[in-house]
């Protein structure tokens, strides 16, 4: 009975991150730690557009993974901060945040497609410099109304990466 539950979770796992590498489109200019700069030139786009992003799946649960995605909107007038929760995630509780184990905030998740629910905030200077300064990140998402699930990710190289967006 273990091995067929321990196969669904692999088979699930990888179908997941394939989900994430396929989204992650354009070409990774270069890495930050655990963070890839990507870039791509969307079509009807007058110039590359550019991301930082980091793929995460929680260490206890490996069907639950997340995308985390920091962009300069095409404007070039602000930074957006969004988070790809695989679909089951609880929405009404939204998306919890601690950088260095102190609490951030909430985002409520937007928009859900196929590949999964979205959660988007814009990059305010003290969320900014909260992640410059930080080591780690944790993102909480709800699978029911008790059940928190912490999804840590790696600050380091963040600030480069950072500034590295065009």
């Amino acid at each position: 009975m273990f091995f067929p539950f321990l196969a669904a979770i692999v088979g699930f796992s990888l179908m997941f991150m394939s989900i994430l590498l396929a989204n992650a489109q354009g070409v990774m200019k270069s890495r930050f730690g655990e963070w890839a700069l990507v870039c791509d030139t969307p079509p009807g786009a007058s110039s590359e557009q550019c991301a930082l992003v980091q793929n995460v799946v929680a260490e206890d649960r490996q069907e639950m993974g997340l995308s985390v995605v920091v962009l300069r909107t095409a404007d070039r007038k602000s930074e957006l901060l969004r988070v790809l929760a695989p679909l089951g995630v609880l929405l009404p509780n939204g998306l919890g945040l601690y950088i260095d184990d102190k609490e951030i905030g909430n985002a409520f998740f937007t928009r859900c497609f196929n590949d999964g629910c979205y959660a988007e905030v814009v990059l305010e200077e003290k969320l900014l410099t909260a992640l410059k300064s930080g080591k780690t990140a944790t993102f909480i998402v709800f699978q029911t109304p008790e059940e928190g699930i912490g999804i840590p990710i790696e600050l380091e190289g963040f600030t480069d990466g950072f500034a590295q967006l065009p």
